[in-house]
């Protein structure tokens, strides 16, 4: 079994090629996942799909099938050339896949280092394909140990200390242009998401005034109704008026086309500034003076301020991570093993059993004596096996512990493919869905 992550990130994959690959919601997520367990070599898959990335994780018994069948599939989706796809997207392979992904959830890979959604989205993720049935105790492992590093990134590190998102960047840009002050101004926030909450909750703290827009007045007076009296809502007829009123706009809808076009601009003297959260974009592409409009990949320069100041927090970060890995790796070989060694000593039960009653009824051995030399050779086959059992729990330790344990399942014909290993070691529990 390998693991694999083939991802479209914004460090490799520009904001146009994202916005192409991205997933526009759950029941196109679940027919992408319901197609590649189709496969014959694909146990298990999921998908990360945020605003930075998109990222699908499989656990497959071939790697290279896996990679061509995925991006296959998106091209054929996305009606996009195979071989353009394929430059965009990076691929990593079983420990490097591990390590990427916890590299994920700890938020050192994001955007803004230490953001705080991440891990979120990827728990979202998994929560979708297993509860549609695509992903089970395989992937469960791997996100469970994420959470864990993810945990001890935070605990150990102070890089999550003041949490920040796009939107803190967004507002932070905004102040910083307007001569380091946002308050008395009313900023308009599209969107009731999790990122339009977050720009809301960022503009309060800043001193302005919000103008809460969305599809749905009531989760937008909801959230109005829990941030305060500075929140007020407006309705999305109405968008056009309030981009031509308020010089701060901050989008982050779900919308699959863009909300706001050019021709929705009036010509006024109002310098305007529009921060577009979303993926796909909110703003339609548009050249106007009285506009300055920043999208996702436009923050990521202005946040590597923040990168610089967590630089040395970060690379303790990866150290933990590196550790992880290893103990994941060490974990699951371990767990490999129990298995192994059970089914061994079932099968010379077995033996045994067959071999002493073949035995009697031949008149070899008198029936009254079968207790006392069951046992005796029993605890003959323990003294032989103690050793080379401990010797192979210790081998499943080390780096290439694997080969020892398939060498032996090789040898003694042992299958282990149906065996639940939970009866044998206890492993980590299900991640909280």
């Amino acid at each position: 079994m390998h693991y694999q992550v083939v991802s479209f990130s914004y460090k490799y994959c520009d904001l146009n090629d994202r916005e192409k690959i991205a997933f526009k919601g759950e029941d196109e997520i679940k027919s992408f996942l319901n197609t590649l367990v189709n496969f014959d070599f694909m146990l298990e898959v999921f998908v990360i799909n945020t605003c930075n990335r998109v990222e699908i994780v499989t656990a497959s018994r071939d790697n290279f099938a896996t990679f061509h069948a995925v991006l296959g599939l998106l091209s054929r989706m996305r009606e996009l050339n195979f071989y353009d796809l394929e430059k965009s997207a990076r691929r990593y392979e079983d420990k490097e896949a591990i390590r990427h992904i916890f590299s994920v959830v700890s938020s050192l890979d994001s955007l803004v280092i230490g953001e705080a959604q991440i891990t979120g989205q990827v728990k979202q993720g998994f929560k979708l394909s297993y509860e549609n049935k695509t992903a089970g105790r395989e992937l469960n492992r791997v996100v469970s140990y994420a959470i864990k590093c993810a945990a001890k990134v935070r605990n150990v590190t102070n890089i999550s200390e003041n949490p920040i998102s796009i939107a803190s960047v967004a507002v932070a840009q905004a102040k910083e242009l307007m001569n380091g002050s946002l308050a008395g101004m009313t900023g308009v926030v599209v969107g009731t998401g999790e990122m339009g909450k977050l720009a809301t909750k960022h503009l309060l703290r800043v001193g302005a005034d919000v103008l809460l827009v969305s599809r749905s007045e009531e989760h937008a007076q909801k959230l109005a109704d829990e941030l305060g009296e500075n929140v007020r809502v407006g309705t999305l007829e109405r968008l056009n008026i309030y981009i031509n009123r308020y010089r701060l706009l901050f989008s982050a809808t779900s919308s699959s086309e863009p909300i706001i076009t050019k021709d929705m601009i009036e010509e006024k003297s109002l310098k305007r500034l529009w921060f577009d959260m979303a993926i796909p974009r909110d703003i339609a592409d548009m050249s106007d003076d009285e506009v300055q409009l920043f999208r996702i990949d436009d923050l990521q320069a202005i946040s590597k301020n923040n990168h610089a100041l967590r630089e040395e927090q970060a690379l303790r970060a990866e150290e933990i991570v590196k550790d992880y890995v290893e103990e994941f790796y060490k974990w699951l070989q371990a767990l490999s093993v129990e298995p192994v060694i059970k089914q061994m000593r079932l099968e010379i039960l077995d033996v045994i059993d067959k071999e002493l009653s073949r035995a009697i009824s031949k008149g070899f051995v008198p029936k009254e004596y079968k207790d006392n030399i069951h046992y005796l050779m029993v605890q003959t086959f323990d003294k032989y096996l103690h050793y080379p059992t401990k010797n192979l729990r210790s081998i499943s330790k080390e780096s290439d512990g694997t080969l020892a344990i398939d060498a032996i399942k090789r040898i003694f014909d042992i299958d282990t493919s149906n065996v639940d290993p939970q009866k044998y070691k206890n492993i980590t529990k299900d991640i909280p869905l």
